[in-house]
């Protein structure tokens, strides 16, 4: 097994298609198709269904998926460690969608001030051996280091004109944007209570992201963390038991040996946002 074939087998498994796969890694399909193939006799397990419009994936290809990042992962990182210069200290970041633009800077920031040998990598999506994302996104046998938590609040096309909060029933009676594939879908459902069904006919979008975009373009309100909205947007708090969200740094057990890791992970520690409060 080698780190084309791990790339291969992420590649198809994320896409769940052979064509945009290919098109990823800049592969014709045939090569990708053979690659996947040797993959799956050296394992002796077949990772995926061949179908008309894409691919499905095995159970073994669900168990095969975290190691096979992992393993990119530090073969990525025992390449850079040679390729590095004298006294560097290689390490790659994932950054998850639909965090504050403000909060990733000062993660950053942070790694520059408290650790100036850092050689960083910081890559989108679930990648490296530190994975910057909300708890939520957190596999399950990952450990978790918190670094700030930020109540979600009433997302307005432009300023609010009315002071204080909003009460249930008064979100009942807007037009809404919704993101029922984030987890933050079922706690606004639960803030609401018995008024979920005043959604059933609200827009929906893919992100948190892409919501507020929908919210700025007058489709309605969202339920979004404070550090995505824009200069201009408005937003209200939620009255009563405002649901919440913790931000931080997602990591396998194995990766604490690596002294880049160990070394981020234990400045962090005494880090202001590290006390539970949004920057």
């Amino acid at each position: 097994m080698d780190t084309r074939q791990l790339k291969a087998f992420i590649a198809v498994f994320e896409e769940r298609n052979i064509t945009r796969a290919a098109a990823r890694l800049h592969l014709t399909q045939p090569t990708l198709s053979v690659t996947i193939r040797q993959l799956e006799d050296e394992l002796g397990t077949p990772l995926f269904g061949r179908e008309a419009r894409g691919v499905t994936v095995s159970d073994a290809a669900r168990r095969l998926y975290p190691q096979a990042q992992q393993l990119l992962a530090q073969m990525t990182q025992l390449k850079a460690q040679f390729a590095a210069p004298q006294g560097c200290r290689p390490l790659t970041l994932g950054v998850e969608a639909d965090l504050g633009e403000v909060q990733r800077v000062a993660l950053l920031a942070h790694c520059r001030q408290a650790l100036p040998q850092l050689l960083l990598q910081v890559l989108p999506g679930c990648h490296g051996e530190l994975r910057l994302a909300s708890e939520e996104l957190r596999c399950e046998d990952e450990l978790f280091l918190p670094l700030w938590e930020e109540a979600f609040v009433l997302a307005l096309p432009q300023a609010a004109a009315a002071p204080g909060g909003i009460t249930r029933l008064q979100a009942m009676a807007l037009d809404w944007v919704v993101c029922p594939s984030h987890p933050s879908h079922q706690r606004l459902l639960a803030w609401l209570g018995g008024g979920g069904m005043a959604l059933a006919s609200a827009h929906q979008a893919g992100s948190l992201a892409l919501a507020r975009d929908m919210v700025q373009a007058g489709l309605g309100v969202a339920l979004l963390p404070p550090a995505l909205l824009r200069p201009g947007m408005g937003w209200l708090p939620l009255n009563g038991a405002a649901p919440s969200r913790r931000v931080g740094l997602c990591y396998a057990a194995n990766v604490l040996g690596q002294p880049a890791v160990a070394a981020l992970l234990h400045s962090l520690q005494g880090w202001p946002q590290a006390t539970g409060r949004a920057v």
